[in-house]
């Protein structure tokens, strides 16, 4: 059985949070506005900022609690050999413990390593068409579309001090739809990374063979293969959750890879388990970069419902030393009062700003023609994002030769045209109807009662 796991173990120290930027304010101050031509016009000159907004100052304390629901599965869905979607729980894996001190370097040479490509929403949208066609009744439009890892990255925007990056945005009949834009450039470098870079990604994979089982107890291990071991690595195969939850006033549907469940699939979040990798803790510098660490490892769990996070410590050479376990949840709690402590209100609150600005600045922009527009959102370490609205050029690059209005594909743009025909808007169900567990045919899952997260 092969084995696949996302790219998160980094050992690179974070360097100290600045504080200088000023909070934002959504008063026409901050969010500011190119001029527009000369002439008077007011259609936004291509490949040109419209607007701006300030990543919020990190040394000031949180206003108001945004509200975030308690994420609930709508379905699941597998990623083949191929990495072929499937609307399966064939990918599916059971946590279980695994060895001390095992080699996370074993099996590096039988790495079969998906390629990285432009982040498309294909399978999510797919996954999001399933459920319109079978949900069991409208409780309000679909305000948001995107991966897990966007809304992560949005999110802790205000804590990056070193990489920025881009988002491509369209916003149609209500609904923002978002994916990473990666140059050319950039995707050469991910598929194209050191040695030592790519030898750290794959202790991660590893970890996750030695942790999961596609029992929910492990079988006997092969003899020509270390005690624990799971099967070699194959990246192309990935278990996906989606699930619709809401940040403020903006009902989400957001899609991830989950890496395994422990003990019993429910059809819901509640088993899911989250796996990690990180340096051992030697002293108060490690401590100090793994607590900087977590705010990715929350919002990653947080955003799909996930409830537990095990992280392996390892070595520099790739030996795993220990494990702990960490509920989501209490995370917060492991870095509040300390020095350069980061804060989910913050976070939160950031975000629902953020998509009110995105919201409000492209629902103002005016079509002078029926080209369906397609914006470019910049993300600036320790200041903030830039809006921009792409020129022809732009969009073909988006659009790369394929089928698609924009990046999303033609056959959902087409399923779009033909809601507003007959009038059904994309809506979520409110209960999803499925009689038990769908290990078999990934169909929509009951709705959990609850009450929102508490941080």
């Amino acid at each position: 059985m092969s084995t696949k796991r996302k790219a998160d173990d980094v050992s690179t120290p974070v360097a100290t949070t600045s504080s200088a930027t000023p909070p934002p304010d959504l008063s026409p101050a901050h969010k500011k506005r190119k001029p527009n031509d000369d002439n008077g016009d007011d259609k936004n000159p291509p490949n040109t900022p419209s607007a701006t907004l300030d990543y919020p100052s990190l040394s000031r304390v949180t206003s108001k609690s945004v509200p975030f629901q308690q994420p609930t599965q709508l379905l699941s869905f597998s990623y083949d050999e191929n990495h072929e979607m499937e609307f399966t729980d064939s990918a599916l894996r059971y946590y279980v413990e695994p060895p001390l001190n095992a080699s996370l370097k074993y099996g590096y040479n039988h790495w079969k390593r998906k390629a990285d490509t432009r982040g498309r929403l294909d399978s999510l949208l797919h996954a999001v068409s399933r459920v319109k066609k079978q949900g069991g009744g409208p409780v309000g439009e679909i305000g948001l579309v995107t991966w897990r890892g966007i809304i992560t990255k949005i999110l802790t925007a205000p804590y990056e001090e070193r990489e920025g990056w881009d988002m491509n945005v369209m916003y149609v009949k209500g609904t923002l739809y978002l994916e990473e834009h990666l140059s050319d450039e950039r995707l050469h470098e991910k598929n194209n990374m050191d040695e030592k870079h790519r030898q750290q990604t794959y202790y991660g994979y590893a970890f996750e063979s030695y942790c999961t089982s596609d029992k929910p107890v492990r079988g006997q291990t092969d003899a020509c293969h270390p005690i624990g071991w799971g099967g070699d690595v194959d990246t192309n195969v990935q278990w996906c959750s989606v699930v619709r939850t809401k940040l403020g006033d903006t009902r989400m549907v957001l899609g991830g890879e989950v890496d395994c469940v422990r003990g019993k699939y429910t059809g819901q979040t509640d088993t899911f388990v989250e796996l990690k990798t990180s340096l051992t803790i030697r002293g108060p510098p490690d401590a100090a970069r793994f607590e900087k660490k977590l705010l990715k490892f929350y919002f990653q769990s947080f955003l799909l419902g996930v409830p537990e996070i095990v992280v392996g410590f390892r070595t520099p050479s790739g030996q795993l030393t220990t494990t702990q376990t960490f509920k989501t949840i209490q995370l917060p709690r492991l870095v509040r009062g300390k020095p350069g402590a980061w804060d989910p209100q913050l976070c939160l609150e950031w975000g629902h700003s953020f998509l009110s600005f995105l919201k409000g600045e492209l629902g103002n922009w005016k079509a002078h023609d029926e080209t369906v527009p397609v914006w470019r959102v910049r993300f600036v370490p320790r200041k903030g994002v830039s809006v921009e609205i792409l020129d022809q050029a732009g969009v073909e690059d988006v659009v790369g030769g394929e089928d698609r209005v924009g990046f999303l594909p033609k056959w959902f743009w087409d399923e779009l045209e033909e809601s507003s025909i007959t009038g059904n808007e994309p809506h979520i169900p409110q209960t999803p109807r499925q009689d038990g567990p769908h290990r078999e045919t990934g169909k929509p899952t009951p709705a959990v009662g609850h009450a929102g997260w508490v941080l």
